[in-house]
């Protein structure tokens, strides 16, 4: 099987996996999710770090950013600005005014001062032990993890995930960039 229908094959199986955990989590789960990144993951007082809005059962990141927030972080969501392009990112705060985006997405308004993150919080269907995730299939976490990367060492890809949609192995292909660490209701572990 070649990786791309591996991938759709995955796909389907892992909205399921990740509705059942969604359902099966407790209700504090993304509150847990955000103790675990704030005691794992070393984040310096100034740093930009994007997280993103979370729809249909996705694990929700909006109590992390307001935890991070507090603690002197500039946080900011992600903009997309076309297909194949890598997203921007602008900054945000809770209550801000946002639009609607894709696929049933909040973005910042364009108003909003473009920022550079150092930290990405990003969403994902699955992801496995050796770091890589599975995502909806438009590339613009890795294409623009990979633009990231190459402007500064400092960008960490962290995923964000009930710890149930952990799979066996992600199809993996050229363009695919591993996350640096995954955090979940239950654990966080860094990738090396």
């Amino acid at each position: 099987m070649d990786e791309i229908t591996a991938k759709a094959s995955l796909r389907e199986v892992a909205r399921k996996t990740r509705r059942q955990a969604a359902l099966r989590a407790a209700a504090n789960a993304p509150e847990l999710a955000a103790i675990q990144f704030m005691e794992s993951i070393n984040v310096p007082r100034s740093c930009v770090v994007s997280g993103y809005w979370p729809i249909q059962d996705e694990l929700d990141p909006l109590p992390l950013m307001a935890r991070l927030q507090e603690s002197g972080c500039t946080c900011a969501l992600p903009v997309v600005t076309g297909r194949q392009k890598p997203l921007k990112f602008h900054s945000w705060s809770s209550g801000d005014t946002l639009v609607d985006g894709p696929s049933g997405t909040k973005e910042p308004e364009s108003s909003a001062p473009e920022v550079v993150p150092e930290i990405l919080v990003v969403p994902l269907l699955a992801f496995d032990a050796r770091g890589y995730r599975l995502g909806y299939g438009g590339g613009f976490y890795d294409r623009t993890l990979r633009t990231l990367r190459r402007q500064t060492q400092r960008c960490r890809a962290i995923g964000f995930a009930f710890a149930d949609q952990k799979v066996q192995e992600v199809p993996v292909g050229e363009t695919d960039e591993p996350l640096d660490w995954i955090v979940s209701e239950t654990y966080a572990r860094a990738f090396s």
